[in-house]
């Protein structure tokens, strides 16, 4: 087992860690808690493959358009299958209204702000281009897609939510695919940040 994989394994009960802090520890707010939480999954992210930064961040001028496309395909997604789920399961409508519950903690400027600017790159970083890349460079890219897409549900299994494991499991794969897709973070991370921002903030799906 080489080294960049051995230093993926021993993050995931940080992250585990921080998870369970986000979502399960009363106090403070939460969405300075999942901030924090991500931000230190990023830095350690980045620590860890120092060196190798460029890599990251690989820049082409389709990712301008491909990563706020891939976000409003992503959300189309995500309302079909909030119409699909409430017809078919009846705690759905409950469980998707419980994830904007703390949308009551602070304004709608700042969570929009905290979503594009520190949530979603600062996942990337760490899932996408750390854990998935690692993943990927020691058992290949099937591996790399489908074990990181796990884990990333599993870490909001805290949450008690159905709706969001499965969320966060398309989410996982979308991401994922769109990261071996294009080799670079810049349109994962625009996809992601304007995603969080539009379904969070300014077009929510609940009633």
């Amino acid at each position: 087992m080489d080294r960049l994989i051995r230093s993926a394994l021993w993050t995931l009960p940080v992250a585990f860690g921080l998870f369970f802090f986000t979502f399960s520890v009363a106090i403070a707010n939460f969405w300075l808690k999942i901030s924090l939480s991500t931000f230190l999954l990023a830095m350690m992210g980045l620590k860890l493959t120092r060196g190798q930064w460029s890599g990251f961040f690989s820049f082409r001028p389709r990712s301008l358009w491909m990563g706020p496309l891939s976000a409003f395909v992503l959300y189309g997604i995500f309302w079909l299958g909030k119409e699909f789920s409430t017809a078919l399961f009846s705690f759905a409508s409950k469980e998707i209204s419980n994830v904007y519950v703390s949308r009551a903690e602070l304004s709608p400027a700042l969570i929009g702000a905290l979503l594009f600017l520190v949530i979603g790159p600062c996942e990337e970083i760490y899932w996408r281009g750390f854990l998935q890349r690692s993943i990927t460079k020691s058992l290949g890219p099937k591996a790399g897609l489908f074990l990181t897409s796990g884990i990333y549900a599993l870490v909001h299994v805290f949450t008690l939510n159905v709706m969001l494991l499965m969320a966060a499991a398309v989410c996982g794969l979308f991401w994922g695919w769109l990261y071996q897709r294009e080799k670079s973070l810049i349109p994962v991370i625009l996809s992601h940040s304007i995603w969080d921002l539009v379904i969070f903030v300014l077009f929510p799906l609940t009633h």
